[in-house]
């Protein structure tokens, strides 16, 4: 283990919690092996950047998101490093300037039946051009969806694979969405 890894404990969590708090970081208590006072979500994101670790896993390699449910940083790609954290920050933002709503829109609408992220993320990989692990294809694909989504075009037909809090944290792997018809 690294000096620096900072260590996320869960506190209790009232049946009422705001569950956007807690999946970015509330009611937890923060420690640093160092024996630094990380009294906030805030100050332990703070060493971790002072400390070179990833400020969404502080330096652990996974994401805590609910109690009882974690996985691979998707922020460090599972590094805990800030070096590997900055350089997918980049690709995103690289991401949303490739990957348009426009392009999205235009590849999904021929599609005539439900269809999955998986499959619009592999046709815009291909259309695009763009090789495997050079940018986070999927995840902006996903944004897209869900923009269009909000935006009154798509409907999200897939269960969720798992809730995570009750049905107000909902964990999807692989939805289907269709356009809505008029």
């Amino acid at each position: 283990m690294r000096k620096h890894t900072i260590a996320a404990m869960w506190e209790e969590i009232p049946d009422d919690a705001d569950d956007l708090a807690l999946v970015n970081g509330g009611f937890r208590v923060y420690l640093c092996l160092c024996g630094k006072s990380l009294p906030d979500r805030t100050a332990a994101e703070l060493h971790a950047m002072e400390t070179d670790q990833c400020t969404t896993c502080l330096g652990t390699t996974t994401e805590d998101i609910v109690p009882g449910y974690s996985q691979k940083c998707t922020a460090c790609a599972g590094t805990g490093r800030r070096k590997a954290q900055l350089t997918w920050e980049l690709a995103h933002a690289e991401a949303e300037m490739v990957i348009t709503v426009e392009i999205v829109r235009d590849l999904i609408s021929g599609f005539t039946e439900p269809f999955r992220l998986s499959q619009v993320a592999d046709l815009v990989r291909d259309t695009l051009r763009l090789p495997v692990g050079r940018l986070p294809v999927g995840p902006r694909v996903r944004d897209v969806l869900r923009q269009l989504e909000a935006m009154g075009e798509l409907v999200l037909i897939s269960a969720p694979e798992q809730l995570l809090r009750g049905t107000t944290v909902m964990l999807y792997r692989d939805p289907y969405w269709e356009h809505v018809r008029n």
